[in-house]
């Protein structure tokens, strides 16, 4: 049994706290990675349209003889589908490369402001959510602006808004307006990139502190905030390394100071302008 704790979405489907994320990981490692995650005790899975290894996904489940109902799986639209008909039309095709007749999540990758869309977009995936495709549906990094227009748009909340989300860039504002309107929290990239965030003094220092490797202990940081998490990685150690975070709690001091990274860095896009 996976000792991963999970999150009620507004709309009752529970989720992993902790997930497997496969972004950049090469089409032809992917079904060998995420075997290894859910050997490992991972049980939500966490891809994209745009990733281009949803086959890999699927065959690591179907090859890892696990119930379908134990393993949440969230794919994202691609960036060229908006559109209702659009939408509709390219979850199916995830559905195929998936082998899966649903996920448990499915979610607009972007918002793509210019192109203007993604409400139009977004009725397409209520009726998603209506047909049984998806157990729930949700948006990526969206704004508070793009949040606010939904709500005033349309009848659904988003169950979940993934995002770049790591000490140095905490979104703080946009975690409050989550918390407030009932949308959970997921953090893209939660690790930084490239290491720079894990030789940060107070993680290595905090590492020293709890006998825990720099990427532990900003995963409990992530934890304990409430925020969703989906780290990466092919190294059987490292997927090992970081589900293995629920033996030991930050004090809130030290959530406190780490905290304290932020400097606003953003290590991908734009959402602003991104797509």
């Amino acid at each position: 049994m996976s000792r991963v704790p999970k999150v009620r979405l507004n709309n009752g489907v529970s989720i992993p706290q902790l997930g497997f994320g496969v972004f950049q990981i090469d089409p032809a490692q992917t079904a060998p990675a995420v075997r290894m995650a859910l050997e490992a005790g991972y049980r939500h899975i966490d891809t994209a349209q745009g990733y281009n290894n949803e086959e890999g996904v699927g065959q690591a489940i179907r090859e890892s003889g696990l119930p379908r109902g134990e393993v949440f799986v969230t794919t994202k639209l691609a960036n060229s589908r908006h559109g209702h008909d659009e939408a509709i039309a390219a979850l199916d095709e995830s559905l195929e490369r998936l082998g899966l007749d649903h996920v448990d999540l499915f979610l607009i990758h972007w918002p793509r402001p210019k192109a203007d869309l993604f409400v139009e977009t977004w009725r397409a995936f209520e009726k998603i959510a209506s047909d049984g495709k998806a157990r729930a549906i949700g948006v990526s990094n969206f704004r508070v602006p793009d949040l606010q227009r939904l709500a005033a748009e349309t009848g659904t909340v988003p169950a979940l808004n993934q995002i770049e989300l790591h000490p140095w860039l905490p979104q703080t504002e946009l975690r409050a307006y989550h918390q407030q309107h009932g949308i959970a929290t997921e953090a893209w990239s939660p690790l930084g990139k490239g290491g720079d965030l894990l030789a940060e003094q107070v993680v290595v220092a905090l590492a020293e502190k709890y006998g825990q490797s720099p990427a532990q202990i900003v995963l409990r940081w992530h934890l304990q905030l409430g925020n969703i998490v989906i780290p990466k990685s092919v190294t059987a150690s490292r997927i090992s390394e970081n589900i293995d975070v629920f033996d030991f709690e930050l004090s809130d001091d030290d959530v406190a100071s780490i905290s304290e990274l932020e400097n606003g860095r953003r290590l991908g896009p734009d959402p602003d302008v991104f797509g």
